[in-house]
This record gives C-alpha cells, structure tokens and sequence, in this order.
C-alpha cells in the first residue's frame, strides 16, 4: 500500500501531465493570439544593428527606392505613431529599411540593408537585438491601414509593459 504523502505527490505529478497530454492530443489549444501583427515565417536578423540610448524595441519600414507613395505616406504614419507613444518613446527607435540616404531626408532614422526580400511599405517591429519579429501589412484603403496602426501601438505598449515589469 502507497503512503499518503506519497500517493498525494504521485497525484499532483500525474494528474497534471495526464491533463495536459490530453488538452494537446484534444487540440484544445487556442487558435487564436492576443497580438495584432503577423509573425514572420522565418528569423530575419538585421545586420550591423546597433542600439541608441537603451531602445528596447524598435519600429522599421521596409522602403527601398523604388517605393514612392505608399512608403511616404507610410514613413508620415511612422511619425505620427512615435509622436502616439508619448512617454515611451525613449524606448522606441524608428528605423528604414532597405533605401538610399539619397531618396529622401532620414536623418531621425536609423537605416540598413537587408538581404532578406520583405515586402514594400509593410512595418515591423525589431527587438533590442535586431531580430524582426512582427510585420503589420500594408494596405491602399486609409482605414484598414489605420487600424493595422493601432494594432501596432497596442501591441508595442503591451512589449513595453511587459519589459518593465520583467
């Protein structure tokens, strides 16, 4: 006969990996994510990163020069985005990706080339590493473009939280 204490052990060992074996062999997983951004499909790193005044996260556009309209109009809602940040933005860089000094004035950017192929106008989010980990597509109707911007915000301000309190 098992002892008390040992069978309780035993119990509170097996009963929660029975569980959890079950919940995954079930698929009672959830299907959907809290965050408003897409995850890449693959790891893309940027080369050379280098961190300003202790960003934690950084928000890039891919605007190569063959991008005109959509990556002006995209590079306008990059400021508007930093200025929504308010008291964190010391902790968000904004970055280009992908374009020629030349093109246009970036002076308050950060620029790199990369090699990897991402799309035109879309934003990401970049962690203090360098490692783009959220793209939010972009969109030629106004208000679902706006929307894909909030969800950025929230999302950035939720990754801001939980560095703080981590």
């Amino acid at each position: 006969m098992i002892s008390k204490p040992l069978g309780v052990f035993i119990g509170c060992c097996v009963v929660p990996l029975a569980l959890a074996y079950t919940a995954v062999k079930l698929e009672w997983i959830p299907e959907h994510t809290t965050n408003h951004g897409q995850f890449l499909q693959s790891e893309v790193r940027v080369p050379s990163w280098h961190v300003q005044n202790n960003e934690l996260w950084t928000i890039a556009i891919n605007a190569p020069d063959s991008c005109q309209s959509a990556c002006e109009a995209q590079l306008s809602a990059l400021q508007n985005l930093y200025t929504a940040l308010g008291k964190h933005q010391k902790h968000v860089g904004l970055a280009v990706l992908n374009r020629s000094h030349e093109v246009t004035d970036l002076s308050q950017y950060q620029s790199y080339q990369l090699e990897e192929d991402l799309p035109e106008a879309h934003l990401y989010l970049i962690d203090h590493r360098g490692l783009v980990v959220l793209q939010y597509q972009y969109y030629q109707d106004e208000e679902k473009n706006r929307l894909e911007q909030k969800g950025l915000l929230k999302d950035l301000k939720k990754l801001l939280k939980y560095a703080r309190s981590s």
